[in-house]
């Protein structure tokens, strides 16, 4: 017998009983996206590897350690897009949407990094993003945090997520930040892992990151990225601050929030829990205002946040909050000669009436004990049961399978009846 093949580790099949959460997250993901007004976006999920190693940085681990690259048979080197952002920059200038324009953008697919799967963190994962361009004032930035304050009470995880905030100022007060901040490490290069080791000198700010509670110890005599920020930058955060100080949106400001990726300026933000251990980033975003002109196009504001869909299943799976709607609504039952016709023609009818239904036929045979043990299997609310008689009679026998009742409907009267059951 031939060996049977398996999914790749980390790339993970999704279920029919997982389908209706995702179904759930990802339907009120685009309920309170398209509430803003914003427009999606659908970009390749391959694209030339230069244009995520120019965005992301040379030197970040997503660059270094974790993007699938491979080259085609033409010889170019190509990658799956690890990350939404760059690829959505570059749709931008090759179709002419951003020179001078204001865009409100959002996407949702998989992306893709080799790094080792734990759960909530997957090599093959998906992410919703939400990019604008051409606006630089702090307002933005609010709307953005506020859309995912909001989704956080849609989906009811509003109380079990909190809010980080910090600005990391301009390309330039960044550069002399570094360098204090080198200044600093090298002091205790003795206490420093070895992945701090080879971050403090090609992307120190990542340090501020580690997890290590030595490396953590020292800096918290570190020079503060907040007395570095330019005069702009601070006014600009200040800005945001008061915002979301109206808006009652409760938050942190965490000067060691930095964001692992290098296109970051000004404000960044993560929404953070406490509920699923070692994996607590459910969303993370930010300013990006030099990455337009990085990639070629002119010199445009932007700023995004993304998603991982994969956390918050989990984090909803985790809080219990699973309720979703069933798959099907309605079971039909036939026995008798002619009736599965007659019953076919039924659910055609309904589904013409009553789009919002969902109707499964039985097929298969079977006496009415096995097709009810059936319905009851799929999680059906309600049988419609034609026999001879009934189709003769132009009726329908209603069996609420929840309480057991059932009825005897003319098949005119039926969908008030199911709309009462449903």
């Amino acid at each position: 017998m031939a060996k049977t093949i398996q999914a790749i580790r980390g790339m993970n099949d999704c279920l029919p009983t997982d389908s209706p959460l995702w179904q759930k997250v990802e339907g009120t993901v685009k309920q309170v996206i398209g509430a803003y007004g914003y427009s999606e976006v659908r970009m390749p999920i391959v694209e030339q590897t230069h244009l995520f190693s120019r965005a992301i940085g040379e030197v970040t681990d997503v660059v270094e350690k974790e993007m699938y690259t491979f080259e085609d048979r033409n010889g170019d080197s190509l990658t799956l897009r690890p990350e939404g952002t760059a690829g959505c920059v570059r749709a931008g200038i090759e179709n002419g949407l951003l020179y001078n324009q204001e865009q409100r953008l959002w996407y949702m697919g998989p992306m893709f990094r080799h790094e080792r799967p734990q759960k909530g963190r997957y090599r093959q994962f998906h992410q919703v993003g939400v990019e604008v361009f051409g606006l630089n004032g702090p307002d933005v930035d609010a709307e953005l945090i506020m859309m995912t304050a909001r989704l956080w009470r849609e989906l009811g995880i509003a109380e079990h997520v909190r809010l980080e905030l910090n600005s990391i100022g301009s390309l330039e007060a960044r550069a002399n930040y570094r360098d204090a901040l080198v200044t600093y490490l090298e002091q205790y290069e003795d206490v420093l892992d070895d992945d701090c080791k080879r971050r403090m000198y090609t992307n120190p700010l990542r340090v501020l990151d580690s997890k290590n509670p030595d490396v953590q110890a020292i800096l918290g005599d570190a020079p503060k990225l907040s007395s570095f920020l330019d005069e702009e930058s601070v006014q600009h955060f200040s800005g945001l601050c008061e915002l979301l100080d109206s808006a009652g949106i409760e938050y942190q400001v965490n000067e060691r929030l930095v964001r692992g990726l290098d296109y970051y300026n000004r404000t960044v933000f993560e929404w953070i829990t406490e509920s699923l251990g070692a994996q607590g980033t459910v969303c993370g975003g930010g300013r990006y205002d030099g990455l337009v002109e990085q990639l070629g196009g002119k010199a445009t504001p932007a700023v995004g946040f993304a998603m991982g869909l994969e956390r918050l299943v989990l984090l909803l799976d985790t809080l219990g909050l699973t309720d979703v709607r069933r798959n099907v609504d309605v079971y039909l039952v036939t026995a008798g000669e002619g009736t599965m016709m007659a019953g076919m023609k039924l659910a055609e009818h309904l589904r013409e009436t009553s789009p919002s239904l969902r109707i499964m036929t039985h097929f298969g045979g079977g006496n009415f004990k096995k097709q009810f043990k059936r319905a009851d299997k799929v999680g059906a609310a309600v049988a419609l049961v034609l026999g001879e008689n009934e189709v003769a009679e132009n009726t329908v026998v209603v069996k609420d399978l929840k309480g057991g009742e059932q009825k005897t409907v003319a098949q005119t009267d039926i969908v008030a009846q199911l709309i009462e059951l449903v």
